[in-house]
């Protein structure tokens, strides 16, 4: 899924015009929210099934975003997914509990503050042995590396380390169960949990604030992940409120899920954004941890169900930038037929390499340089030889 870091910039640049242009109506949206979720909410306990259900653990909620969908949308990013793909850019979506995020550049040091060594329980924290002056570099010790096959990097490996700084803490990853109690006491944020606990009822309130940018751009919401359809029960409830409150809804998914699960959001769901990642199974499985045979079928009836469907296509140096394999995954969108609405390819970028560095290390991460815009025009040609609307994204 994408990375909702990585146009935060942008995002502030668009919510402060297009806050301009609402006008009145952007500083009423939340008091319009709090009345149409209210009046959603009525619906839903009159059907038996409140807003207050199902919960889902959600690591970001991203307002103003124009890559997820038609128009300006609201982002609901949810965690757990059971792909292991070595270039995601959302790490902290991996885990489907809330866990424990690590920012060294926060930290005030163990000279000045202190505060979460005796807060741990389990001794997870200490001080580390030597100083550090650019904390930006340590946190950021990924980015910029030359390519690297899937399975040689090392995500704990950081970059050497200044020694005239403050002694920064460091933690024991192997120690820490994520109890969040350092998150508690630490001032600044360095220390803090990546995900927390939402209702129905409360992603709706904060999602409706947006509802006059929904209306000026023919935007709505999109369900991310993650894998969305891990908490299926969370996302089959959101989907159906936002629904219910006249909302465009999108679903971006690996597809990978049962596809009962999948069916159920079809009334509920306006566009699929559906990745594919490469036409091989035996492959897909070696690199990205499941095969792809569920994901194809769920595509096939998809389509046959008449859903609207937006194909998501990394290009990932050594794994599916061949032209052979592009040419097979047209081959395999082409028989979709009309209800591929688009293709998108997502050449790979390290935006968001720095965050495995921030959390508890796990699985094998890619290292290597984004493909050149020559080599993505070429895989964008292929796909449209089978008469595909394609756009680099």
């Amino acid at each position: 899924m994408r990375d909702p870091e990585d146009t935060a910039a942008s995002a502030e640049a668009r919510r402060a015009g297009a806050a301009g242009q609402a006008g009145a109506a952007g500083q009423a949206g939340e008091a319009a929210g709090a009345r149409e979720t209210a009046r959603v909410e009525q619906t839903a306990r009159a059907r038996g099934t409140p807003l207050e259900g199902p919960t889902g653990i959600i690591y970001d909620i991203q307002g103003f975003s124009v890559q997820d969908g038609p128009g300006i949308r609201t982002t609901v990013f949810l965690k757990g997914c059971p792909l292991r793909c070595p270039w995601c850019h959302s790490p902290e979506s991996r885990r489907f509990e809330i866990q424990l995020s690590w920012q060294r550049r926060k930290c005030l040091g163990v000279e000045t503050c202190g505060l979460c060594l005796p807060a741990c329980p389990r001794g997870a924290l200490v001080a580390a042995e030597k100083p550090v002056r650019d904390r930006e570099a340590t946190e950021n010790g990924q980015a910029g590396l030359d390519a690297a096959p899937l399975h040689e990097a090392d995500p704990t490996t950081e970059a050497p380390a200044p020694t005239d700084g403050p002694r920064l803490i460091e933690v024991e990853w192997d120690r820490c169960d994520d109890c969040g109690a350092c998150t508690e006491v630490c001032p600044t944020g360095a220390l803090s949990p990546w995900g927390r606990s939402y209702t129905v009822a409360e992603v709706l309130e904060r999602v409706l604030r947006d509802r006059p940018f929904f209306e000026r751009s023919g935007g709505g919401v999109t369900v991310s992940g993650g894998e969305p359809l891990s908490q299926a029960a969370f996302t089959l409830a959101l989907l159906r409120a936002c629904r219910e409150a006249g909302l465009h809804t999108a679903l971006d998914t690996t597809g990978f899920a049962p596809w009962g699960v999948m069916e159920r959001t079809l009334p509920y769901t306006d566009l699929y954004l559906l990745d594919l990642k490469h036409p091989d199974s035996e492959k897909h499985r070696a690199v990205v941890g499941v095969p792809n045979e569920s994901i194809l079928e769920n595509a096939r009836r998809l389509a046959v169900s008449g859903a609207r469907i937006q194909v998501r296509i990394p290009v990932i140096p050594r794994f599916n930038d061949l032209p052979e394999e592009m040419n097979e995954l047209g081959r395999l969108v082409a028989e979709l037929g009309e209800a591929v609405t688009l293709v998108q390819l997502l050449p790979y970028h390290a935006l968001g390499v720095h965050k495995w560095d921030r959390i508890k290390p796990e699985g094998p991460v890619l290292q290597a340089v984004t493909p050149s815009e020559k080599r993505v025009a070429e895989l964008k040609a292929i796909l449209e030889e089978y008469a595909l609307q394609v756009q680099v994204h």
